[in-house]
């Protein structure tokens, strides 16, 4: 549960960014390409991924929906800036592979009619900023 798991700062999720980024084993996490947002992979079960800090500052507040773009990126985009202050990182839980402890951000893309949860590699410490 998000309420139980410590937040993470900036410092924090730069640390885990440049663990992450320092993993060489290979692992059936990265079978997909998850540099930017997707969906959870087939290839990548969700009980291999264990939650360990969340960027979800009040779980109890609705968080805004505005991304934030400055360089004209796009939500999936690679090279997409990591702001934890806005969408969707606001609504994000950090998770670690079990087997290799490469990083995640993930969190549960919900609609009228379906729940996409959503995954994005924390391994590129150099595109956490903060945006306020």
């Amino acid at each position: 549960m998000q309420d139980q798991l410590p937040l993470a700062d900036l410092a924090h999720l730069r640390e885990l960014a440049a663990r992450s980024a320092a993993v060489s084993q290979d692992c059936n996490c990265r079978a997909s390409d998850s540099s930017g947002w997707i969906s959870l992979p087939l290839s990548l079960p969700e009980t291999q991924l264990d939650d360990i800090a969340t960027l979800i500052v009040d779980p109890y507040d609705e968080p805004t929906f505005t991304e934030y773009h400055p360089d004209g990126t796009r939500y999936a985009s690679p090279q997409a800036p990591i702001a934890p202050r806005w969408y969707p990182y606001n609504r994000c839980n950090i998770a670690r592979c079990t087997r290799c402890g490469r990083h995640y951000l993930r969190y549960m893309e919900a609609g009228g009619y379906f729940v996409d949860r959503r995954i994005r590699a924390l391994d590129a410490p150099q595109r956490i900023i903060d945006a306020q």
